[in-house]
């Protein structure tokens, strides 16, 4: 296991320097130049003195060639340190900081409603005695799933904010601002993992096992809850791992259609400024959030089955570098 988690910790020190470096060389591949973002502050870039835009590029270090400004960043990195951002001023990792708690509210309650839906819809899709409602049911996971996030959320405001005016459109006033922007964020998310779980439903509702709990005479709410949801679930909790990320992609899209302040506002105003060290922050910050859940779920399988182990192939050697660990059954 301490083998296991090391290897992993290294795989992930490998994407967060792969998603920096990505996001770095991207930025300074885009046309346009921050320093006359800045000098300009929205107006026409073309009217903007040579003389002020070279200042800028030289505090900036826009001057410098790129690699020397790649490395520079990198070893901020290694120290916290993403500069300074270039509209404001006020260090990158400040700006994430104020920014963050409300994303994580509204990330929060989405995920707890997406898991607490698709797992719902999943059980109710399987447990209908009658053929044309579990069908019924099983349409709707897909249908979410196709429905885009931001045509979610435009429906949502034009019934409940505009016709039936029960709760703000705009805003981050109370926990009565966060019902429409989690609803917004849940659908999708929620929809993608009632449909892993109710495949893996329908496959473990045939195993043997469960058939000897029919044959026990368990009810049938116990045969679908005790017996095959936990064993059916695995499959669904790996997609847990992608819906966080997902969710932090989605909170962009959220906040912008609900204007809420966070961390998904905060990177289109940095996108559209290219303003590099947030972005670059946002973009680590993001990584490191994916880095850590799927290492965390790979580390709860054996909870949900103790059959499952995690341990390097059969005949490896010990002083060879370990091969990816597998699940296997005991």
């Amino acid at each position: 296991m301490t083998r296991y988690v090391l290897r992993r910790a290294g795989q992930g020190l490998f994407v967060l320097w792969a998603a920096f470096t990505v996001a770095f060389f991207v930025l300074y591949l885009l046309p346009s130049d921050p320093a006359a973002l800045v000098a300009s502050g929205g107006g026409e870039v073309s009217q903007v003195d040579p003389a002020q835009l070279a200042a800028l590029r030289a505090e900036y270090g826009l001057d410098r060639p790129i690699l020397v400004q790649y490395g520079d960043a990198l070893l901020g990195v290694l120290t916290g340190d993403f500069g300074d951002s270039y509209v404001s001023g006020a260090p990158a990792t400040t700006l994430v900081a104020q920014a963050l708690p409300e994303t994580l509210k509204l990330t929060g309650a989405a995920l707890a409603v997406a898991v607490a839906g698709g797992t719902a819809v999943a059980v109710a899709s399987v447990f209908p005695r009658a053929r044309f409602l579990r069908q019924a049911l099983a349409v709707l996971p897909p249908l979410g799933v196709a429905l885009p996030t931001f045509f979610v959320g435009l429906v949502l405001l034009q019934w409940f904010s505009f016709r039936v005016p029960v709760f703000p459109a705009i805003g981050n006033e109370g926990a009565i601002s966060l019902v429409l922007p989690t609803i917004t964020l849940a659908v999708p998310a929620g929809a993608q993992l009632a449909q892993v779980l109710s495949r893996s439903l329908r496959g473990t509702l045939g195993e043997p096992y469960v058939e000897t709990a029919w044959a026990k005479g368990a009810s049938r709410t116990r045969v679908h809850l005790a017996h095959a949801l936990r064993n059916a679930a695995i499959p669904a909790f790996t997609v847990l791992g992608v819906m966080v990320g997902g969710l932090l992609g989605g909170a962009v899209v959220t906040e912008t259609v609900f204007s809420r302040v966070g961390l998904g506002r905060l990177t289109v105003q940095s996108v559209n400024q290219q303003d590099a060290p947030v972005v670059l922050a946002i973009v680590a910050f993001s990584a490191l959030v994916f880095v850590v859940v799927t290492l965390v779920v790979d580390l709860v399988y054996p909870l949900l089955d103790p059959r499952i182990e995690l341990r390097t192939p059969r005949g490896a050697s010990r002083r060879a570098a370990p091969q990816r660990a597998t699940a296997v059954n005991a």
